[in-house]
Order: structure tokens, then C-alpha cells, then sequence
């Protein structure tokens, strides 16, 4: 058993040297070998590491507003085809939530907090700086607790008695404060949004993440949004915390009952609003974001595809050189698995380079990506694992034709070989 691991070694460690010579000998052949299978593992690395830094970004951002919350919209998720006709879109004729189903709801027992939001972009203005069309979150005064994340300072929300009078103040992110006031204090400040004064009261730090971005955001009370900007209430949404004390599906059922009680529904009528949960949030992202992966993947098989195509044309040109020195081995005692197992070794190292160099070219970009780019991409340990092992099953697989070849040689015939 000994000689056998010794010999096998040996053949291991003459394969690849005689893999790294025959790469020396023909450059441009080996080179072209090497590149199709670098860009395949390169672009399954880069796409994993975003994909996986987008997951994580996602899930802490749908984290930070609590694991229990949930939302109440007019209009449910879905990737259903509508035709306009009633059969497709039953939902758009659902009726829009409005400030006394936040009320109503808010006096559930098994409720801590609801709230309600409105989103708008329109234009943000302090001296001659201006931004075009900035995120306007319309937000009831318990926004804070709704949100989970973040932090207010300097600065503070708005209160309760200014929510109810509509007054003209604003929450603005870090981002907006950088890019409006460019270091100075931004507090008691007066920006133009959209034509009318409102004064800075705070300065909200929010985490960073990939659906957030780099884009200014402000916040306004709701009632101010629509009496001085006369913002529309058909798109309502609403955010429900449940009590530490009680679950999430309790307060669903309650919220349930409550909302086709007002709604005055019968037992038999499908509920004519949605209750979107986090979990489903993020199986609808994952539906958008696993096609893409999809494709992406294909696409990188595409590129070892090619890479192993190459690889089969190396490794015949190969063995026809070597017929001769294939021809003496066998003469001297090789076994056809010896041969075998020498050219697959060949086969391997090839591959085994180019996606070394895909994996390493495709980690510093992925660094780079992370570093200049909302997106948090981070390689994770499957991705190593997987670009190292399809390199390997790349050339074992279209190194095996040229191997078999050369492992079935007579070495009768070999020897006479020119």
C-alpha cells in the first residue's frame, strides 16, 4: 500500500511539472486555456460575493425594523400578470388605507406601535445647492421605534403637538446634511422643499445598506406632507410592531379581523388589503435577485465551458507530441491507470492555474466593489470551494478524453510513432 501512495505521488508530482513545462513550450495555446477558465471562476466569485453581501445587507436592513414588525399595504406583492381586467387584478380595486386605520389600529391590545408612511421625491434646496429629487419619507411621530435602527443626533423628531399642527420641520440623513451643508451645523436651518421653508430639527444616522445606498433621504410629519405639500393619501402604507409579549400571527389575526370589520367584509370576501410580512419580503427579493444569479452562473459556465474545450485541444495536441515518451513508459511497466492518471493530473494543474487566477483577480475586485460601491460584496467560503472544485471537475472531465487516449496507446505502435 505503501509503494502504491509513493508511486501515485510521484505521478502527481511529474504531472504537474511536466503541466507547467508544456505550459512553458506552447504560451499562447496554454494562455488562451487558462484565460477561458480564469473568466469563469472570475465571474462566479465576483457574482457570489455580491450577491451574498446584498443577502446580508437585506436581511439586517429587514432586521433593524424587528423581526415581529409587519406592513399593511393597499396592494399585495406579486408577479402575476394583470390584463386590467378584474380576473388578473382583483387587488386594484382595494381601497386605500388611511390615517384612521393607523388610529384604529394603534388601539389594539397586542399592538406597541403602529405607523403610518407616505413616500415622495421632490426637490430639496439650502442656499445655491440643490438636490433634484431626494427620498421624502411622510412618517407619523413614533418613526423612531417604527424604524428599530439608527440614531438622531444632533438634533431631535418631531413631537406629537407639531405632528397634529402640520408644522414645516424636517429630519434630514446624514447623507442630505453632507451634501446641503457640507460640514456646518445644520440645525434650525431653513430648506426649500419643494417651494416651502422647513427648518432642520435633526440629523438621522442610519445604517448603511445596499437598498439604501448613497441617496439623501428627509422626514417630514405626515400631516405636514399633506397640508403644505398636498401630498396624496391613496398610498398609505402602514407599519405594525407587536408587543414583546405577544406574537406575530396573534397581531396578525388581529389586525385581520379589524381591518375586514372596517372594511365591512363578509366571511366569504378575500380581504382587500395585504399584510406583507418580513419573511415574505425577502422571498420575493430572493426571486428577483436568484434569477439574476441565474443567468450570472450560466454565463460563468459558458466561460468554463470554453476553458475545458481548450483544454481538450491542449491535451490531444499533447498526447500526440509524447507518443513516443508514451510508447517507452508503457515499455517499461506503466499501467494504462498510471498514464491515466498522469494526463488527468496535466489536465487538472491547467485548470487548477486559471482558476487560481479568476479566484484571485476576482476576491480584489470584489474588495474593490465593497470598497467604492453601495455594495457590500464579501466573498463567502462556498465561493472558494466552488470555483476550486469546477476548475478541478472542468479538467478531469475534458481532460478525460485526451487521458483515455493516451492510457489505450499500444506501445508497440507508440514506439514507431515520428
Amino acid at each position: 500500500m505503501r509503494a502504491l501512495f509513493e508511486t501515485w505521488g510521484f505521478n502527481l508530482k511529474e504531472g504537474v511539472g511536466i503541466a507547467v513545462e508544456s505550459i512553458r513550450a506552447n504560451k499562447v495555446r496554454a494562455g488562451l486555456t487558462i484565460l477561458g477558465i480564469a473568466v469563469g471562476v472570475f465571474v462566479v466569485v465576483v457574482i457570489s460575493a455580491s450577491i451574498h453581501g446584498i443577502n446580508n445587507s437585506v436581511a439586517q436592513q429587514l432586521e433593524s425594523a424587528g423581526p415581529k414588525t409587519f406592513f399593511l399595504s393597499r396592494f399585495p406583492i406579486t408577479f402575476e400578470a394583470c390584463d386590467g381586467t378584474d380576473a388578473t387584478c382583483k387587488w386594484r380595486h382595494n381601497p386605500p388605507l388611511t390615517m384612521a386605520d393607523q388610529r384604529a389600529l394603534n388601539a389594539l391590545p397586542g399592538v406597541r406601535a403602529v405607523g403610518a408612511r407616505l413616500d415622495m421625491s421632490v426637490p430639496v434646496k439650502y442656499a445655491d445647492r440643490e438636490l433634484s429629487a431626494p427620498a421624502i419619507s411622510a412618517l407619523t411621530s413614533n418613526w423612531i421605534i417604527i424604524n428599530g435602527g439608527g440614531d438622531l443626533y444632533p438634533g431631535r423628531s418631531w413631537t406629537d403637538a407639531e405632528a397634529n399642527a402640520g408644522d414645516r420641520v424636517i429630519v434630514i440623513d446624514s447623507i442630505m446634511a453632507r451634501r446641503l451643508f457640507d460640514g456646518s451645523d445644520p440645525i434650525d436651518k431653513l430648506v426649500d422643499v419643494r417651494g416651502e421653508q422647513f427648518r432642520v430639527i435633526g440629523v438621522y444616522h442610519s445604517a448603511a445598506s445596499f437598498l439604501s445606498g448613497d441617496d439623501p433621504h428627509g422626514y417630514i410629519p405626515i400631516q405636514t406632507a399633506f397640508r403644505v405639500l398636498n401630498a396624496g393619501r391613496r398610498q398609505i402604507g402602514i407599519s405594525v410592531v407587536p408587543r414583546d409579549s405577544v406574537s406575530r400571527d396573534e397581531v396578525i389575526d388581529e389586525v385581520t379581523a379589524l381591518m375586514r370589520q372596517r372594511h365591512g367584509l363578509r366571511p366569504a370576501t378575500d380581504n382587500d388589503f395585504a399584510i406583507i410580512t418580513q419573511d415574505k419580503l425577502f422571498d420575493t427579493y430572493n426571486k428577483v435577485f436568484g434569477m439574476f444569479f441565474l443567468v450570472m452562473l450560466v454565463l460563468s459556465a459558458i466561460g468554463l465551458i470554453v476553458g475545458g474545450v481548450g483544454v481538450v485541444a491542449i491535451m490531444m495536441i499533447s498526447v500526440t507530441e509524447r507518443t513516443r515518451e508514451i510508447g517507452v513508459r508503457k515499455a517499461l511497466g506503466a499501467t494504462r491507470a498510471t498514464i491515466l492518471w498522469q494526463f488527468l493530473v496535466e489536465a487538472v494543474t491547467l485548470t487548477g492555474i486559471g482558476a487560481t487566477i479568476g479566484l484571485v483577480v476576482g476576491v480584489l475586485l470584489s474588495m474593490l466593489v465593497h470598497a467604492v460601491t453601495p455594495i457590500p460584496a464579501s466573498v463567502p467560503a462556498w465561493a472558494v470551494a466552488a470555483a476550486l472544485g469546477s476548475s478541478a471537475f472542468t479538467g478531469i472531465l475534458f481532460g478525460l478524453l485526451p487521458a483515455a487516449r493516451a492510457s489505450r496507446l499500444d506501445p508497440v505502435e507508440a514506439l514507431r510513432y515520428e
